[in-house]
């Protein structure tokens, strides 16, 4: 399957950390719920596998995996790990979000 997804390598060295602290295998799942404040919300978790039918992008040995149906809301997307003065955290550059909130957790299409 083509890859339509990248992960940035500060996202892949973050997912690296956390799977290595709580001892599972550096597998980020994004996943896309309705909600949020503009009608869907990102989701992040690590996986212990990859599903069959998960589309798999591989950035220095960490894997990201994303099911059919969230994938054709964020096909073409770039995930990202950034810290501010806000905080840290995992952020989703969407080419087809045609709206996002203030937070950068939820977005419309």
């Amino acid at each position: 399957m083509a890859e339509t997804l990248t992960l940035t390598p500060a996202a892949a060295k973050r997912v690296s950390w956390i799977a290595e602290k709580q001892s599972k295998p550096a597998i980020l799942r994004l996943s896309v719920e309705g909600g949020g404040c503009s009608g869907f919300q990102y989701k992040f978790d690590l996986a212990d596998a990859a599903e069959e039918d998960d589309s798999i992008s591989e950035t220095a040995g960490v894997k990201l995996v994303v099911d059919p149906i969230s994938l054709d809301l964020v096909s073409g997307s770039v995930v990202d790990f950034v810290e501010s003065l806000g905080g840290a955290a995992f952020r989703v550059e969407n080419p087809q979000a045609a709206a996002g909130c203030g937070c950068g957790s939820s977005f419309g299409i």
